[in-house]
């Protein structure tokens, strides 16, 4: 019996599956001062990927990879995750019944019906959102793809790592933006211990930053600007456990300074991005970071889907 595939092995089988249906995102290497840092950075543009957000890879993953229901497909999801599973599943040629909650903003409502997607919009959170999807599907033959806790998901996410590896070998120091954990997960399945991790969330979006202090996942209540995108209740089992293997940092950061790093990314470079997707900016914009000069910096700027 041949043993187990690791997370690396995994990751690189996942993108032998999508390579050739998402986009191979590119990177803009930011000059000292450019956008307020103080030193160079690198930005991963996954806002320009297909749905609009890194979710996309994911979710057709997941989709490739799992036998889907003669019911088709079902997500809950904050917006980016529905339309990622939206998206893939109109690929491929299934039907999608889409779960998100009433503060769902109004532009990805609009590109979840561009897909053409069945919406139901339920519930005050995501958490509500999740539990009216997992009632809907009882009675039916479904193929959920879950927003962030599920091992397809977090494999299709690791591909950015592995892009960017190639892309940037030098990088060594990522930045991201964390909801439920399926993108910083991702990528520290597929980096391990190699690369330094800082996990950025607001102050109220703080699923990892909880778990951390408690050393275990907990309910949290979500608030804030970014609790469309990064509405996770608690962080996911398979995110905390890829995070808590690599002792990736955590720092929480203020609504006021995302809002900040938006008008930055829109005035300096055009960038229309969502609020979690400003999360790394924000981070190093307010100096709460120490980057030595040995460090190379790469920000993951995960999502277009703006309110």
């Amino acid at each position: 019996m041949e043993p187990p595939l690791n997370a690396r092995e995994r990751i690189k089988l996942a993108n032998k599956v999508i390579g050739t249906r998402i986009i191979r995102t590119p990177i803009l290497k930011i000059p000292k001062d450019d956008i307020g840092i103080g030193y160079p950075v690198i930005l991963k543009l996954e806002y320009l990927q297909h749905s609009g957000s890194f979710k996309a890879r994911g979710a057709l993953h997941s989709l490739m990879k799992l036998d889907v229901g003669v019911d088709g497909v079902l997500a809950a999801s904050g917006g980016n995750h529905g339309i990622a599973v939206a998206w893939a599943a109109k690929e491929l040629g299934h039907a999608a019944n889409i779960f998100v909650p009433t503060i769902t903003s109004d532009s990805k409502i609009k590109k979840l019906e561009k897909h053409g997607a069945t919406i139901h919009q339920t519930g005050e959170n995501y958490a509500e959102a999740f539990e009216a999807s997992a009632t809907f599907a009882a009675s039916r033959k479904m193929t959920t793809v879950h927003a962030y806790d599920q091992v397809e998901v977090l494999e299709g996410a690791g591909t950015i790592a592995l892009e960017l590896d190639d892309q940037c070998p030098e990088v060594t120091t990522i930045v991201v933006a964390c909801g439920g954990g399926g993108l910083s997960g991702g990528l520290a399945s597929w980096w391990g211990t190699k690369k330094r991790l800082i996990v950025v969330e607001t102050e109220g979006t703080g699923t990892y930053a909880a778990a951390k202090k408690l050393a275990r996942p907990v309910d949290i209540d979500v608030s804030g600007i970014a609790a469309d995108a990064l509405g996770a209740r608690r962080i996911g089992t398979q995110g905390w456990e890829a995070l808590t293997s690599v002792a990736a940092e955590s720092l929480l950061i203020r609504d006021d300074d995302v809002i900040d790093a938006q008008a930055v990314l829109r005035n300096v470079h055009g960038m229309e991005v969502e609020p979690a997707a400003a999360l790394g900016v924000a981070a190093l914009r307010s100096g709460n970071v120490r980057i030595s000069e040995r460090e190379n910096v790469a920000l993951v700027i995960c999502g277009a889907n703006s309110t």
